[in-house]
Formats: C-alpha cells, structure tokens, sequence
C-alpha cells in the first residue's frame, strides 16, 4: 500500500491531536516485552550492537572532558535516532499485519 506525501503528511498532522496516540500508547504497553525483542534482535541483525561497543569505548578513552561529554551526547543522540527509526518501521509492519489480518 503507497501513500502520496499529502496522506503522509496529513497523518502524521493527526498524531498531534490531543489524545490521538492514546489506543497506540495502549497496544505498545501491552506488548513492550515482544517489541524489545524485535528491536534487539534488529540491531543485532544489522551489526549495529558493535559499531556501538566501539564508540563507547571511544567516547570512554577520551582524556578530553569536553569531547568525552560531546562523544557520549553525540551516540545517545545517534542511539534515539536508530531506535526510533527501527521502532517505526516495526509498527508500521505490526499495524499492516494487523490490518492485513481484519480483511
């Protein structure tokens, strides 16, 4: 199924509406335990978890404070970006299936 920019957009417009996230906010808690199990074995799969050991490591061997404190925002930051970008793509499958499932 392909969605013009406009329906995208006007989508994602819709989310900000108070209480528009509740029902997802609901069916995320009630299956957190299962989500985290596909977003680590996601990383996992795709290498991510050693590229991140190394920066760690960087970030921790840095004798610099301030580039010790830049290195650790900079992969928290990138750490967020990853996980909320596989998240996404997780519930956009999860809510086809879904979908898929009703028809």
């Amino acid at each position: 199924m392909a969605f013009s920019d406009e329906q995208l957009e006007a989508a994602v417009a819709r989310l900000t509406e108070p209480g528009a996230l509740r029902e997802a906010q609901d069916l995320v808690a009630r299956a957190a335990p299962q989500l985290q199990r596909v977003l680590n074995e996601s990383l996992a799969a795709g290498g991510w978890y050693d590229a991140h050991e190394a920066q760690v490591r960087e970030a921790a061997a840095s004798e610099d404070g301030e580039e010790r404190a830049r290195a650790v925002r900079t992969l928290l930051a990138e750490e967020t970006r990853v996980a909320m970008l596989v998240g996404v793509a997780v519930g956009y499958e999860l809510a086809r299936h879904l979908i898929d499932r009703e028809d």
